[in-house]
Protein backbone atom coordinates (compact mmCIF):
# COMPACT_ATOMS: atom_id res chain seq x y z
CA UNK A 1 0.00 0.00 0.00
CA UNK A 2 1.03 3.50 -0.12
CA UNK A 3 0.94 5.13 2.67
CA UNK A 4 1.16 8.68 4.03
CA UNK A 5 2.72 9.68 7.80
CA UNK A 6 2.07 13.15 9.27
CA UNK A 7 4.32 13.06 12.20
CA UNK A 8 6.87 15.84 13.62
CA UNK A 9 9.12 13.52 15.93
CA UNK A 10 11.87 12.18 14.57
CA UNK A 11 12.76 9.19 15.91
CA UNK A 12 9.05 7.95 16.07
CA UNK A 13 8.61 8.54 12.21
CA UNK A 14 12.11 7.27 11.39
CA UNK A 15 10.70 3.75 13.05
CA UNK A 16 7.40 3.66 11.50
CA UNK A 17 8.68 4.52 8.30
CA UNK A 18 11.33 1.89 8.39
CA UNK A 19 9.15 -0.88 9.67
CA UNK A 20 6.72 0.10 6.83
CA UNK A 21 8.71 -0.15 4.19
CA UNK A 22 10.09 -3.26 5.25
CA UNK A 23 6.81 -4.63 5.09
CA UNK A 24 6.91 -3.73 1.49
CA UNK A 25 4.86 -0.62 1.59
CA UNK A 26 5.58 2.85 0.15
CA UNK A 27 5.83 5.62 2.56
CA UNK A 28 5.84 9.35 2.12
CA UNK A 29 6.05 11.38 5.49
CA UNK A 30 5.38 14.77 6.42
CA UNK A 31 6.32 17.02 9.88
CA UNK A 32 3.09 18.75 9.19
CA UNK A 33 0.19 20.08 7.44
CA UNK A 34 1.50 22.03 4.62
CA UNK A 35 3.91 19.17 3.55
CA UNK A 36 1.15 16.68 4.11
CA UNK A 37 -1.02 18.76 2.15
CA UNK A 38 1.27 19.07 -0.64
CA UNK A 39 1.75 15.06 -0.65
CA UNK A 40 -2.04 14.76 -1.39
CA UNK A 41 -2.47 17.28 -4.25
CA UNK A 42 0.05 14.90 -6.30
CA UNK A 43 -0.81 11.01 -5.10
CA UNK A 44 -3.40 9.15 -3.59
CA UNK A 45 -2.99 7.22 -1.06
CA UNK A 46 -4.19 3.72 0.65
CA UNK A 47 -3.96 5.11 4.19
CA UNK A 48 -3.35 8.17 5.96
CA UNK A 49 -1.48 8.03 9.75
CA UNK A 50 -2.07 11.51 11.37
CA UNK A 51 -0.65 12.78 14.63
CA UNK A 52 -2.73 15.18 16.32
CA UNK A 53 -0.09 18.13 17.65
CA UNK A 54 2.10 19.37 14.76
CA UNK A 55 4.09 22.29 13.89
CA UNK A 56 1.45 24.34 11.46
CA UNK A 57 -1.93 23.06 12.98
CA UNK A 58 -4.06 20.22 14.38
CA UNK A 59 -4.78 16.77 13.52
CA UNK A 60 -7.80 16.62 14.20
CA UNK A 61 -8.86 19.93 11.61
CA UNK A 62 -7.04 18.39 9.06
CA UNK A 63 -9.65 15.10 9.52
CA UNK A 64 -12.12 17.34 9.14
CA UNK A 65 -11.10 18.89 6.14
CA UNK A 66 -10.64 15.64 3.80
CA UNK A 67 -14.15 15.03 5.24
CA UNK A 68 -15.70 18.27 3.96
CA UNK A 69 -13.74 17.51 0.56
CA UNK A 70 -15.02 14.16 0.36
CA UNK A 71 -11.57 12.40 1.11
CA UNK A 72 -12.52 8.48 1.79
CA UNK A 73 -8.63 7.66 2.73
CA UNK A 74 -9.19 5.62 6.02
CA UNK A 75 -7.16 7.76 8.86
CA UNK A 76 -5.41 6.33 11.56
CA UNK A 77 -4.55 8.84 14.33
CA UNK A 78 -1.36 8.29 16.23
CA UNK A 79 -1.49 10.41 19.29
CA UNK A 80 -0.30 10.53 23.14
CA UNK A 81 -3.77 12.17 24.12
CA UNK A 82 -5.12 8.74 25.78
CA UNK A 83 -8.45 10.34 27.52
CA UNK A 84 -11.61 8.42 26.10
CA UNK A 85 -12.66 11.92 25.88
CA UNK A 86 -10.09 12.58 23.08
CA UNK A 87 -10.80 9.58 21.04
CA UNK A 88 -14.63 10.09 20.95
CA UNK A 89 -13.46 13.39 19.47
CA UNK A 90 -11.34 11.55 17.19
CA UNK A 91 -14.01 9.22 15.50
CA UNK A 92 -16.34 11.70 15.49
CA UNK A 93 -13.84 13.98 13.18
CA UNK A 94 -14.08 11.02 10.78
CA UNK A 95 -11.01 8.98 12.11
CA UNK A 96 -11.26 5.06 11.69
CA UNK A 97 -8.90 4.36 14.07
CA UNK A 98 -7.27 5.54 17.04
CA UNK A 99 -3.70 4.28 18.42
CA UNK A 100 -2.07 5.81 21.55
CA UNK A 101 1.49 6.39 21.75
CA UNK A 102 3.97 5.29 22.89
CA UNK A 103 2.58 1.73 20.39
CA UNK A 104 3.63 -1.42 19.20
CA UNK A 105 4.93 -1.55 15.37
CA UNK A 106 2.87 -4.50 15.04
CA UNK A 107 -0.34 -3.35 16.22
CA UNK A 108 0.01 -0.43 14.21
CA UNK A 109 0.28 -3.32 11.29
CA UNK A 110 -2.39 -4.85 12.02
CA UNK A 111 -4.62 -1.87 12.37
CA UNK A 112 -3.48 -0.60 9.24
CA UNK A 113 -4.57 -4.05 7.24
CA UNK A 114 -7.88 -3.88 9.18
CA UNK A 115 -9.00 -0.41 8.27
CA UNK A 116 -7.46 -1.01 4.59
CA UNK A 117 -9.73 -3.99 3.91
CA UNK A 118 -12.55 -2.71 5.37
CA UNK A 119 -11.80 -0.13 2.40
CA UNK A 120 -11.71 -2.61 0.27
CA UNK A 121 -7.60 -1.95 -0.33
CA UNK A 122 -5.92 -5.08 0.92
CA UNK A 123 -6.31 -8.72 0.38
CA UNK A 124 -8.44 -11.00 2.61
CA UNK A 125 -6.60 -12.74 5.05
CA UNK A 126 -6.54 -16.17 2.99
CA UNK A 127 -7.12 -17.28 -0.36
CA UNK A 128 -6.18 -19.88 -2.27
CA UNK A 129 -4.63 -19.84 -5.80
CA UNK A 130 -4.41 -22.86 -7.48
CA UNK A 131 -1.36 -24.76 -5.66
CA UNK A 132 -1.15 -21.17 -3.84
CA UNK A 133 -1.83 -20.39 -0.16
CA UNK A 134 -1.68 -16.95 0.78
CA UNK A 135 -1.83 -15.34 4.44
CA UNK A 136 -1.87 -12.23 3.34
CA UNK A 137 -1.83 -10.71 7.35
CA UNK A 138 1.06 -12.96 7.78
CA UNK A 139 3.28 -12.20 4.55
CA UNK A 140 3.46 -16.10 4.17
CA UNK A 141 2.58 -17.96 0.75
CA UNK A 142 3.19 -21.43 -0.10
CA UNK A 143 3.40 -23.23 -2.74
CA UNK A 144 2.60 -27.20 -3.17
CA UNK A 145 2.70 -27.03 0.78
CA UNK A 146 5.77 -25.53 0.66
CA UNK A 147 6.73 -22.08 1.92
CA UNK A 148 8.34 -19.32 -0.31
CA UNK A 149 9.87 -16.44 0.78
CA UNK A 150 8.97 -12.99 -1.13
CA UNK A 151 10.85 -9.38 -0.46
CA UNK A 152 8.85 -6.70 0.78
CA UNK A 153 8.89 -5.33 -2.97
CA UNK A 154 7.56 -8.62 -4.16
CA UNK A 155 5.22 -8.70 -1.77
CA UNK A 156 4.08 -5.31 -2.81
CA UNK A 157 3.77 -6.28 -6.41
CA UNK A 158 1.82 -9.06 -4.95
CA UNK A 159 -0.88 -7.40 -2.93
CA UNK A 160 -1.67 -4.66 -6.15
CA UNK A 161 -2.67 -7.95 -8.50
CA UNK A 162 -4.52 -9.82 -5.47
CA UNK A 163 -6.51 -6.50 -4.89
CA UNK A 164 -7.80 -6.97 -7.97
CA UNK A 165 -7.85 -10.83 -9.08
CA UNK A 166 -8.20 -11.78 -12.65
CA UNK A 167 -8.31 -7.72 -14.04
CA UNK A 168 -5.46 -5.75 -15.21
CA UNK A 169 -3.27 -3.79 -13.00
CA UNK A 170 -1.70 -0.89 -14.89
CA UNK A 171 2.33 -0.72 -14.62
CA UNK A 172 1.83 2.76 -13.15
CA UNK A 173 -0.16 1.41 -10.14
CA UNK A 174 2.20 -0.84 -9.41
CA UNK A 175 5.25 1.54 -9.23
CA UNK A 176 2.72 3.98 -7.23
CA UNK A 177 2.41 0.87 -5.04
CA UNK A 178 6.03 -0.08 -4.80
CA UNK A 179 7.93 3.68 -4.37
CA UNK A 180 7.84 6.40 -2.19
CA UNK A 181 8.65 9.87 -3.33
CA UNK A 182 12.58 9.53 -2.47
CA UNK A 183 12.90 6.30 -3.94
CA UNK A 184 14.79 5.76 -7.02
CA UNK A 185 14.37 3.07 -10.05
CA UNK A 186 14.74 2.27 -13.34
CA UNK A 187 12.12 2.47 -16.14
CA UNK A 188 11.87 -1.94 -16.19
CA UNK A 189 11.97 -1.98 -12.40
CA UNK A 190 8.52 -3.03 -12.20
CA UNK A 191 9.48 -5.42 -14.96
CA UNK A 192 12.54 -6.81 -12.67
CA UNK A 193 10.13 -7.79 -9.75
CA UNK A 194 7.09 -9.36 -11.90
CA UNK A 195 9.68 -11.64 -13.63
CA UNK A 196 10.95 -12.10 -9.87
CA UNK A 197 7.73 -13.35 -8.59
CA UNK A 198 6.86 -15.05 -11.41
CA UNK A 199 9.68 -17.34 -10.59
CA UNK A 200 8.26 -17.64 -6.95
CA UNK A 201 4.55 -18.37 -7.75
CA UNK A 202 4.31 -19.71 -11.39
CA UNK A 203 5.27 -17.97 -14.71
CA UNK A 204 1.50 -18.85 -15.38
CA UNK A 205 0.05 -17.20 -12.38
CA UNK A 206 0.74 -13.74 -13.50
CA UNK A 207 -0.04 -12.97 -17.40
CA UNK A 208 1.38 -9.48 -19.12
CA UNK A 209 -1.09 -8.02 -20.81
CA UNK A 210 0.51 -5.78 -23.29
CA UNK A 211 -0.09 -2.07 -23.35
CA UNK A 212 -1.60 -2.40 -20.20
CA UNK A 213 -0.08 -4.55 -17.82
CA UNK A 214 -0.33 -7.30 -15.80
CA UNK A 215 -3.30 -9.88 -14.50
CA UNK A 216 -3.16 -12.41 -12.03
CA UNK A 217 -4.53 -15.75 -13.33
CA UNK A 218 -7.15 -16.89 -10.65
CA UNK A 219 -9.51 -20.40 -10.93
CA UNK A 220 -10.35 -19.51 -7.65
CA UNK A 221 -12.64 -18.15 -4.71
CA UNK A 222 -11.91 -15.70 -1.82
CA UNK A 223 -11.56 -18.05 1.53
CA UNK A 224 -11.33 -15.84 4.61
CA UNK A 225 -9.16 -17.35 7.87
Amino acid sequence: MRILLIEDDDDLRSAVHDHLVAGGHAVDWAEGLSGARGHAAVAGYDVILLDVHLPDGNGIDYLRELIKGLDTTPVIILTARDRISHRIEGLNAGADDYLVKPFDLGELSARIRAVARRQGHFPEPQFSVGTLSIQAAERRLFRDGQEVHLSGREWAVLDCLLRRPGSVVSKGRIEHALYSFNSEFESNTVEVYVSRLRKKIGGDRIATVRGSGYRLVVTWRTRTA
